[in-house]
């Protein structure tokens, strides 16, 4: 029954995300009211950006079936090209079956899928923002036009008809870029969130989310547009506060994702001044999985040196008094502080820093490496039947 009702909510969110080209194409002898063009790019734009190949290669493949003449489908934009949608269409099948058959796969083997999910999601959403998004605004805008005038003319304020398209590119593109970026960024840090739960029921809610909220834009947008863009403006809205956090996350994936799928540790040195990190947990209103530097300055301390969204200017974070060790983990390494018998995590070690514990800790002057997370259990288990204390250097 569940396996059903996803295949019936996939099918609806595929069509329902044509819906506001549908709606221009059927009521095309009607003049639509002023801001129609705008409400429907609105929704439109917040939908593909949840799911980006699924929005697109939709898009697509109903531009592509309603050209009526060769000289249309000609003229129609790339994603409309069958050797695209259909290719995508497929792969987007392809992580429906994924999803489904993944509740009851062994989380080992289920996340090697969930890799290539997050690499295709953040592809397709970087290439949709600056490829698709220009192009489907002006699209949507030339189907709420009639007679060659726009829809934002004067003439719907009684004035003379004045074409203000140069003025709806101006604004309304890159607003609408920064919108779909904003989404999407909120959209892959679920997928980051994904990728990194150790449970697949965490999985699965994560998903139904995600495609609940999905289902939510695009079934408003096809009851009225005003509604759809409406809601589409609220996620906006909310996914603008979170923006930080999302981008934060979404870098952090990206990383972890490279340095294991390209077995980066195997070619890696740690530098002998600095090196890359990310912070576990908020320091002094510096908030967790910020990407900077660690270093130890003139007067030793150890410090951060990080760019807020890695490119404004450099901003330095004092790391507290104390002793330190390098926590040896099974996929990455961590940096610890030491007090007393316990130890809290401070830094996260991208996965190309992993077997490099003793390099670190003799760098920064560590007082020693010990094993952490599932080592740090394996190592007391075995301890159990041979005797062995954990091994710390």
């Amino acid at each position: 029954m569940k396996k059903l009702a996803s295949i019936i909510a996939a099918i609806v969110i595929a069509f329902s995300l044509w819906t506001p080209s549908a709606r221009a194409d059927i009521a095309s002898k009607n003049t639509p009211p002023p801001g129609v063009g705008i409400a429907q790019t609105i929704s439109t734009i917040t939908g593909v950006a949840i799911s980006p190949l699924l929005g697109v290669s939709a898009v697509g493949c109903w531009q592509y079936y309603h050209a009526r003449t060769d000289e249309e489908k000609a003229k129609l934009p790339w994603f409309a090209n069958p050797m695209f949608w259909v290719p995508a269409f497929l792969l987007v099948l392809a992580c429906f079956v994924k999803d489904t058959a993944g509740t009851v796969l062994p989380t080992v083997l289920k996340k090697p899928f969930d890799v290539a999910d997050a690499i295709e999601h953040k592809i397709s959403g970087l290439v949709a923002t600056g490829a698709f998004v220009p192009i489907m605004v002006n699209i949507i805008h030339e189907a709420n036009s009639t007679g060659g005038q726009p829809t934002l003319s004067m003439s719907s304020l009684g004035l003379a008809a004045i074409d203000l398209r140069w003025l709806y590119d101006t604004f309304m593109i890159p607003i609408s870029m920064a919108a779909f970026f904003i989404v999407f960024l909120a959209s892959n840090a679920i997928n980051i969130l994904i990728l990194l739960s150790p449970f697949t029921t965490v999985d699965a809610a994560l998903k139904t989310f995600r495609t609940t909220v999905l289902a939510s834009v695009t079934v408003s947008a096809f009851a009225n547009p005003w509604l759809g863009a409406a809601w589409a403006l609220i996620i906006i809205v909310i996914s603008w506060f979170i923006a930080g956090w999302s981008f934060r996350l979404s870098h952090f994936g990206s990383v972890f994702i490279w340095d294991i799928c390209t077995f980066r540790k195997t070619r890696f040195k740690p530098d002998a001044k600095e090196n890359k990190i990310f912070l576990s947990r908020k320091i002094s209103k510096v908030p967790a999985r910020t990407y900077g530097k660690i270093l130890r300055d003139e007067n030793g301390r150890l410090i951060v040196n990080y760019h807020p969204w890695l490119v404004l200017p450099r901003r330095t974070l004092v790391l507290p008094e104390g002793s330190y060790e390098a926590g040896r983990g099974l996929f990455y390494s961590e940096i610890l502080r030491v007090d007393g018998d316990s130890a809290k995590t401070l830094i996260l070690l991208p996965p190309r820093y992993r077997g490099h514990e003793e390099e670190i800790a003799k760098i920064y002057n560590f007082i020693g490496v010990r094993d952490v997370g599932l080592l740090a259990a394996w190592a007391w288990f075995k301890s159990l039947f041979t005797g062995a204390r954990t091994a710390t250097a």
